[in-house]
């Protein structure tokens, strides 16, 4: 049998929109699908085993965080991250890039936000170079140095289903010149890591502590049309990659973030899944699922929870359960919504457990935003295969 398989089940007649199983050595995948970010493999305040209950399909631990804490080889020993944090589902390990992009220039949120990043701003980025990244640790503020060959040893000893290759991720901010080179710089990372992956085993068979691996390559070119056609090439014609990940700036704005994975999503074809890196908000999910975009990945569902905010099926997409206003509301979150939350708690008791700074109130939240994007990827693939994903998009919103 083979342990890894991508296949498109239905297209879109209206859209590029698609159904699609990804098959992996510890599970499947309907696509489209969420993938939620262990980053430290951990979900924030939520067990794994509660997780599964929510239907979550697969998880996502970061390669930064984990080498620093507790290290790559501790996790090795319990047979990768799989039994680390007790999750026998699909895993994908980012490649640590997108933190060389972060630690060095802020983060995407920043950016779409349209936040400034403060220069001002203690940085643990030391240099990139071709050789890789130097970074002081945040835990104990050692110097190291990640590269394309190292970043590959710790995805293997994590043991992820799924690994990507090393990049760079390049903010908007910096001019067409620095893109291109940034963009070339992260080609040859991404020829190296394709080299330490393959050092032993075939391609698509390389063994992490955990079994069989697959990799994906990460197309960048930032804003510019030209740039990202040349990445598109270059990962679909220089190396057989299992999967394709959208990378790098997206914009400044959401409108500019939609046309740059428009144009770049609509130039790939169905021979790969497609992943779009660090994107997760329900009404971005609506138009970017119409472009072809299998999977994707965001903290946001479970960093909302953790502020006291409950996504909702409104325009507005959330609210913020810390607001006076619900102190003595006697009804749940979504009255039609089935997560343990909605049926059992009222959102005057989540106030109650906020305002308390109670431990349990997090949690709640946590449970219901991931049914939350769970349930509306269900509702998405459902209305892909009806062929009725423009009347389900209105259907979907109470507002």
């Amino acid at each position: 049998m083979t342990k890894f398989n991508w296949q498109v089940n239905k297209i879109s007649t209206l859209s590029r929109a698609r159904t699609g199983v990804l098959t992996t050595p510890h599970g499947e995948i309907q696509t489209p699908a969420f993938i939620f970010c262990g980053t430290k493999a951990s979900l924030k305040s939520y067990s794994t085993v509660e997780a599964k209950k929510n239907d979550t399909q697969i998880i996502l631990a970061n390669t930064y965080h984990l080498m620093l804490q507790p290290g790559s080889k501790i996790i090795a020993k319990h047979g990768g991250l799989h039994n680390f944090m007790n999750w026998q589902g699909p895993m994908l390990t980012d490649s640590g890039g997108f933190q060389i992009f972060s630690l060095g220039h802020g983060s995407v949120a920043d950016e779409i936000k349209g936040r400034n990043f403060q220069d001002n701003k203690k940085k643990s980025l030391l240099n990139i170079f071709e050789e890789g990244a130097l970074f002081k640790s945040y835990v104990d503020g050692k110097n190291h140095l990640l590269t394309p060959e190292i970043s590959i040893d710790i995805q293997r000893n994590l043991g992820a289903d799924l690994i990507l290759v090393f990049d760079e991720c390049t903010p908007f901010h910096m001019d067409k010149s620095y893109t291109a080179e940034s963009m070339y710089r992260s080609h040859r990372w991404s020829l190296r890591s394709i080299n330490s992956f393959n050092r032993k085993n075939n391609f698509l068979s390389k063994e992490g502590s955990a079994g069989p691996q697959s990799l994906y390559g990460i197309i960048q070119g930032g804003i510019y049309d030209d740039l990202r056609e040349e990445s598109i090439n270059f990962n679909l014609n220089s190396s057989n990659f299992f999967g394709l990940a959208i990378g790098g700036s997206l914009g400044s704005s959401k409108v500019e973030m939609h046309r740059v994975v428009q144009y770049t999503a609509t130039k790939l074809k169905k021979n790969h899944p497609v992943h779009l890196l660090g994107i997760g908000d329900p009404s971005d999910i609506w138009k970017l699922v119409k472009f072809g975009i299998d999977t994707f990945d965001c903290v946001s569902p479970t960093r909302l929870a953790r502020h006291g905010a409950a996504l909702t099926k409104t325009r507005k997409g959330k609210i913020n359960l810390k607001n006076s206003k619900y102190r003595e509301k006697i009804e749940p979150i979504d009255q039609n919504c089935s997560c343990s939350t909605c049926k059992n708690y009222t959102v005057s008791y989540l106030h109650h457990l906020l305002k308390s700074e109670e431990l349990l109130g997090l949690q709640l939240i946590t449970g219901h935003n991931i049914y939350f994007m769970n349930d509306l990827m269900k509702y998405i693939r459902v209305s892909i295969e009806e062929d009725n994903l423009k009347e389900a998009e209105k259907n979907w919103y109470l507002d």
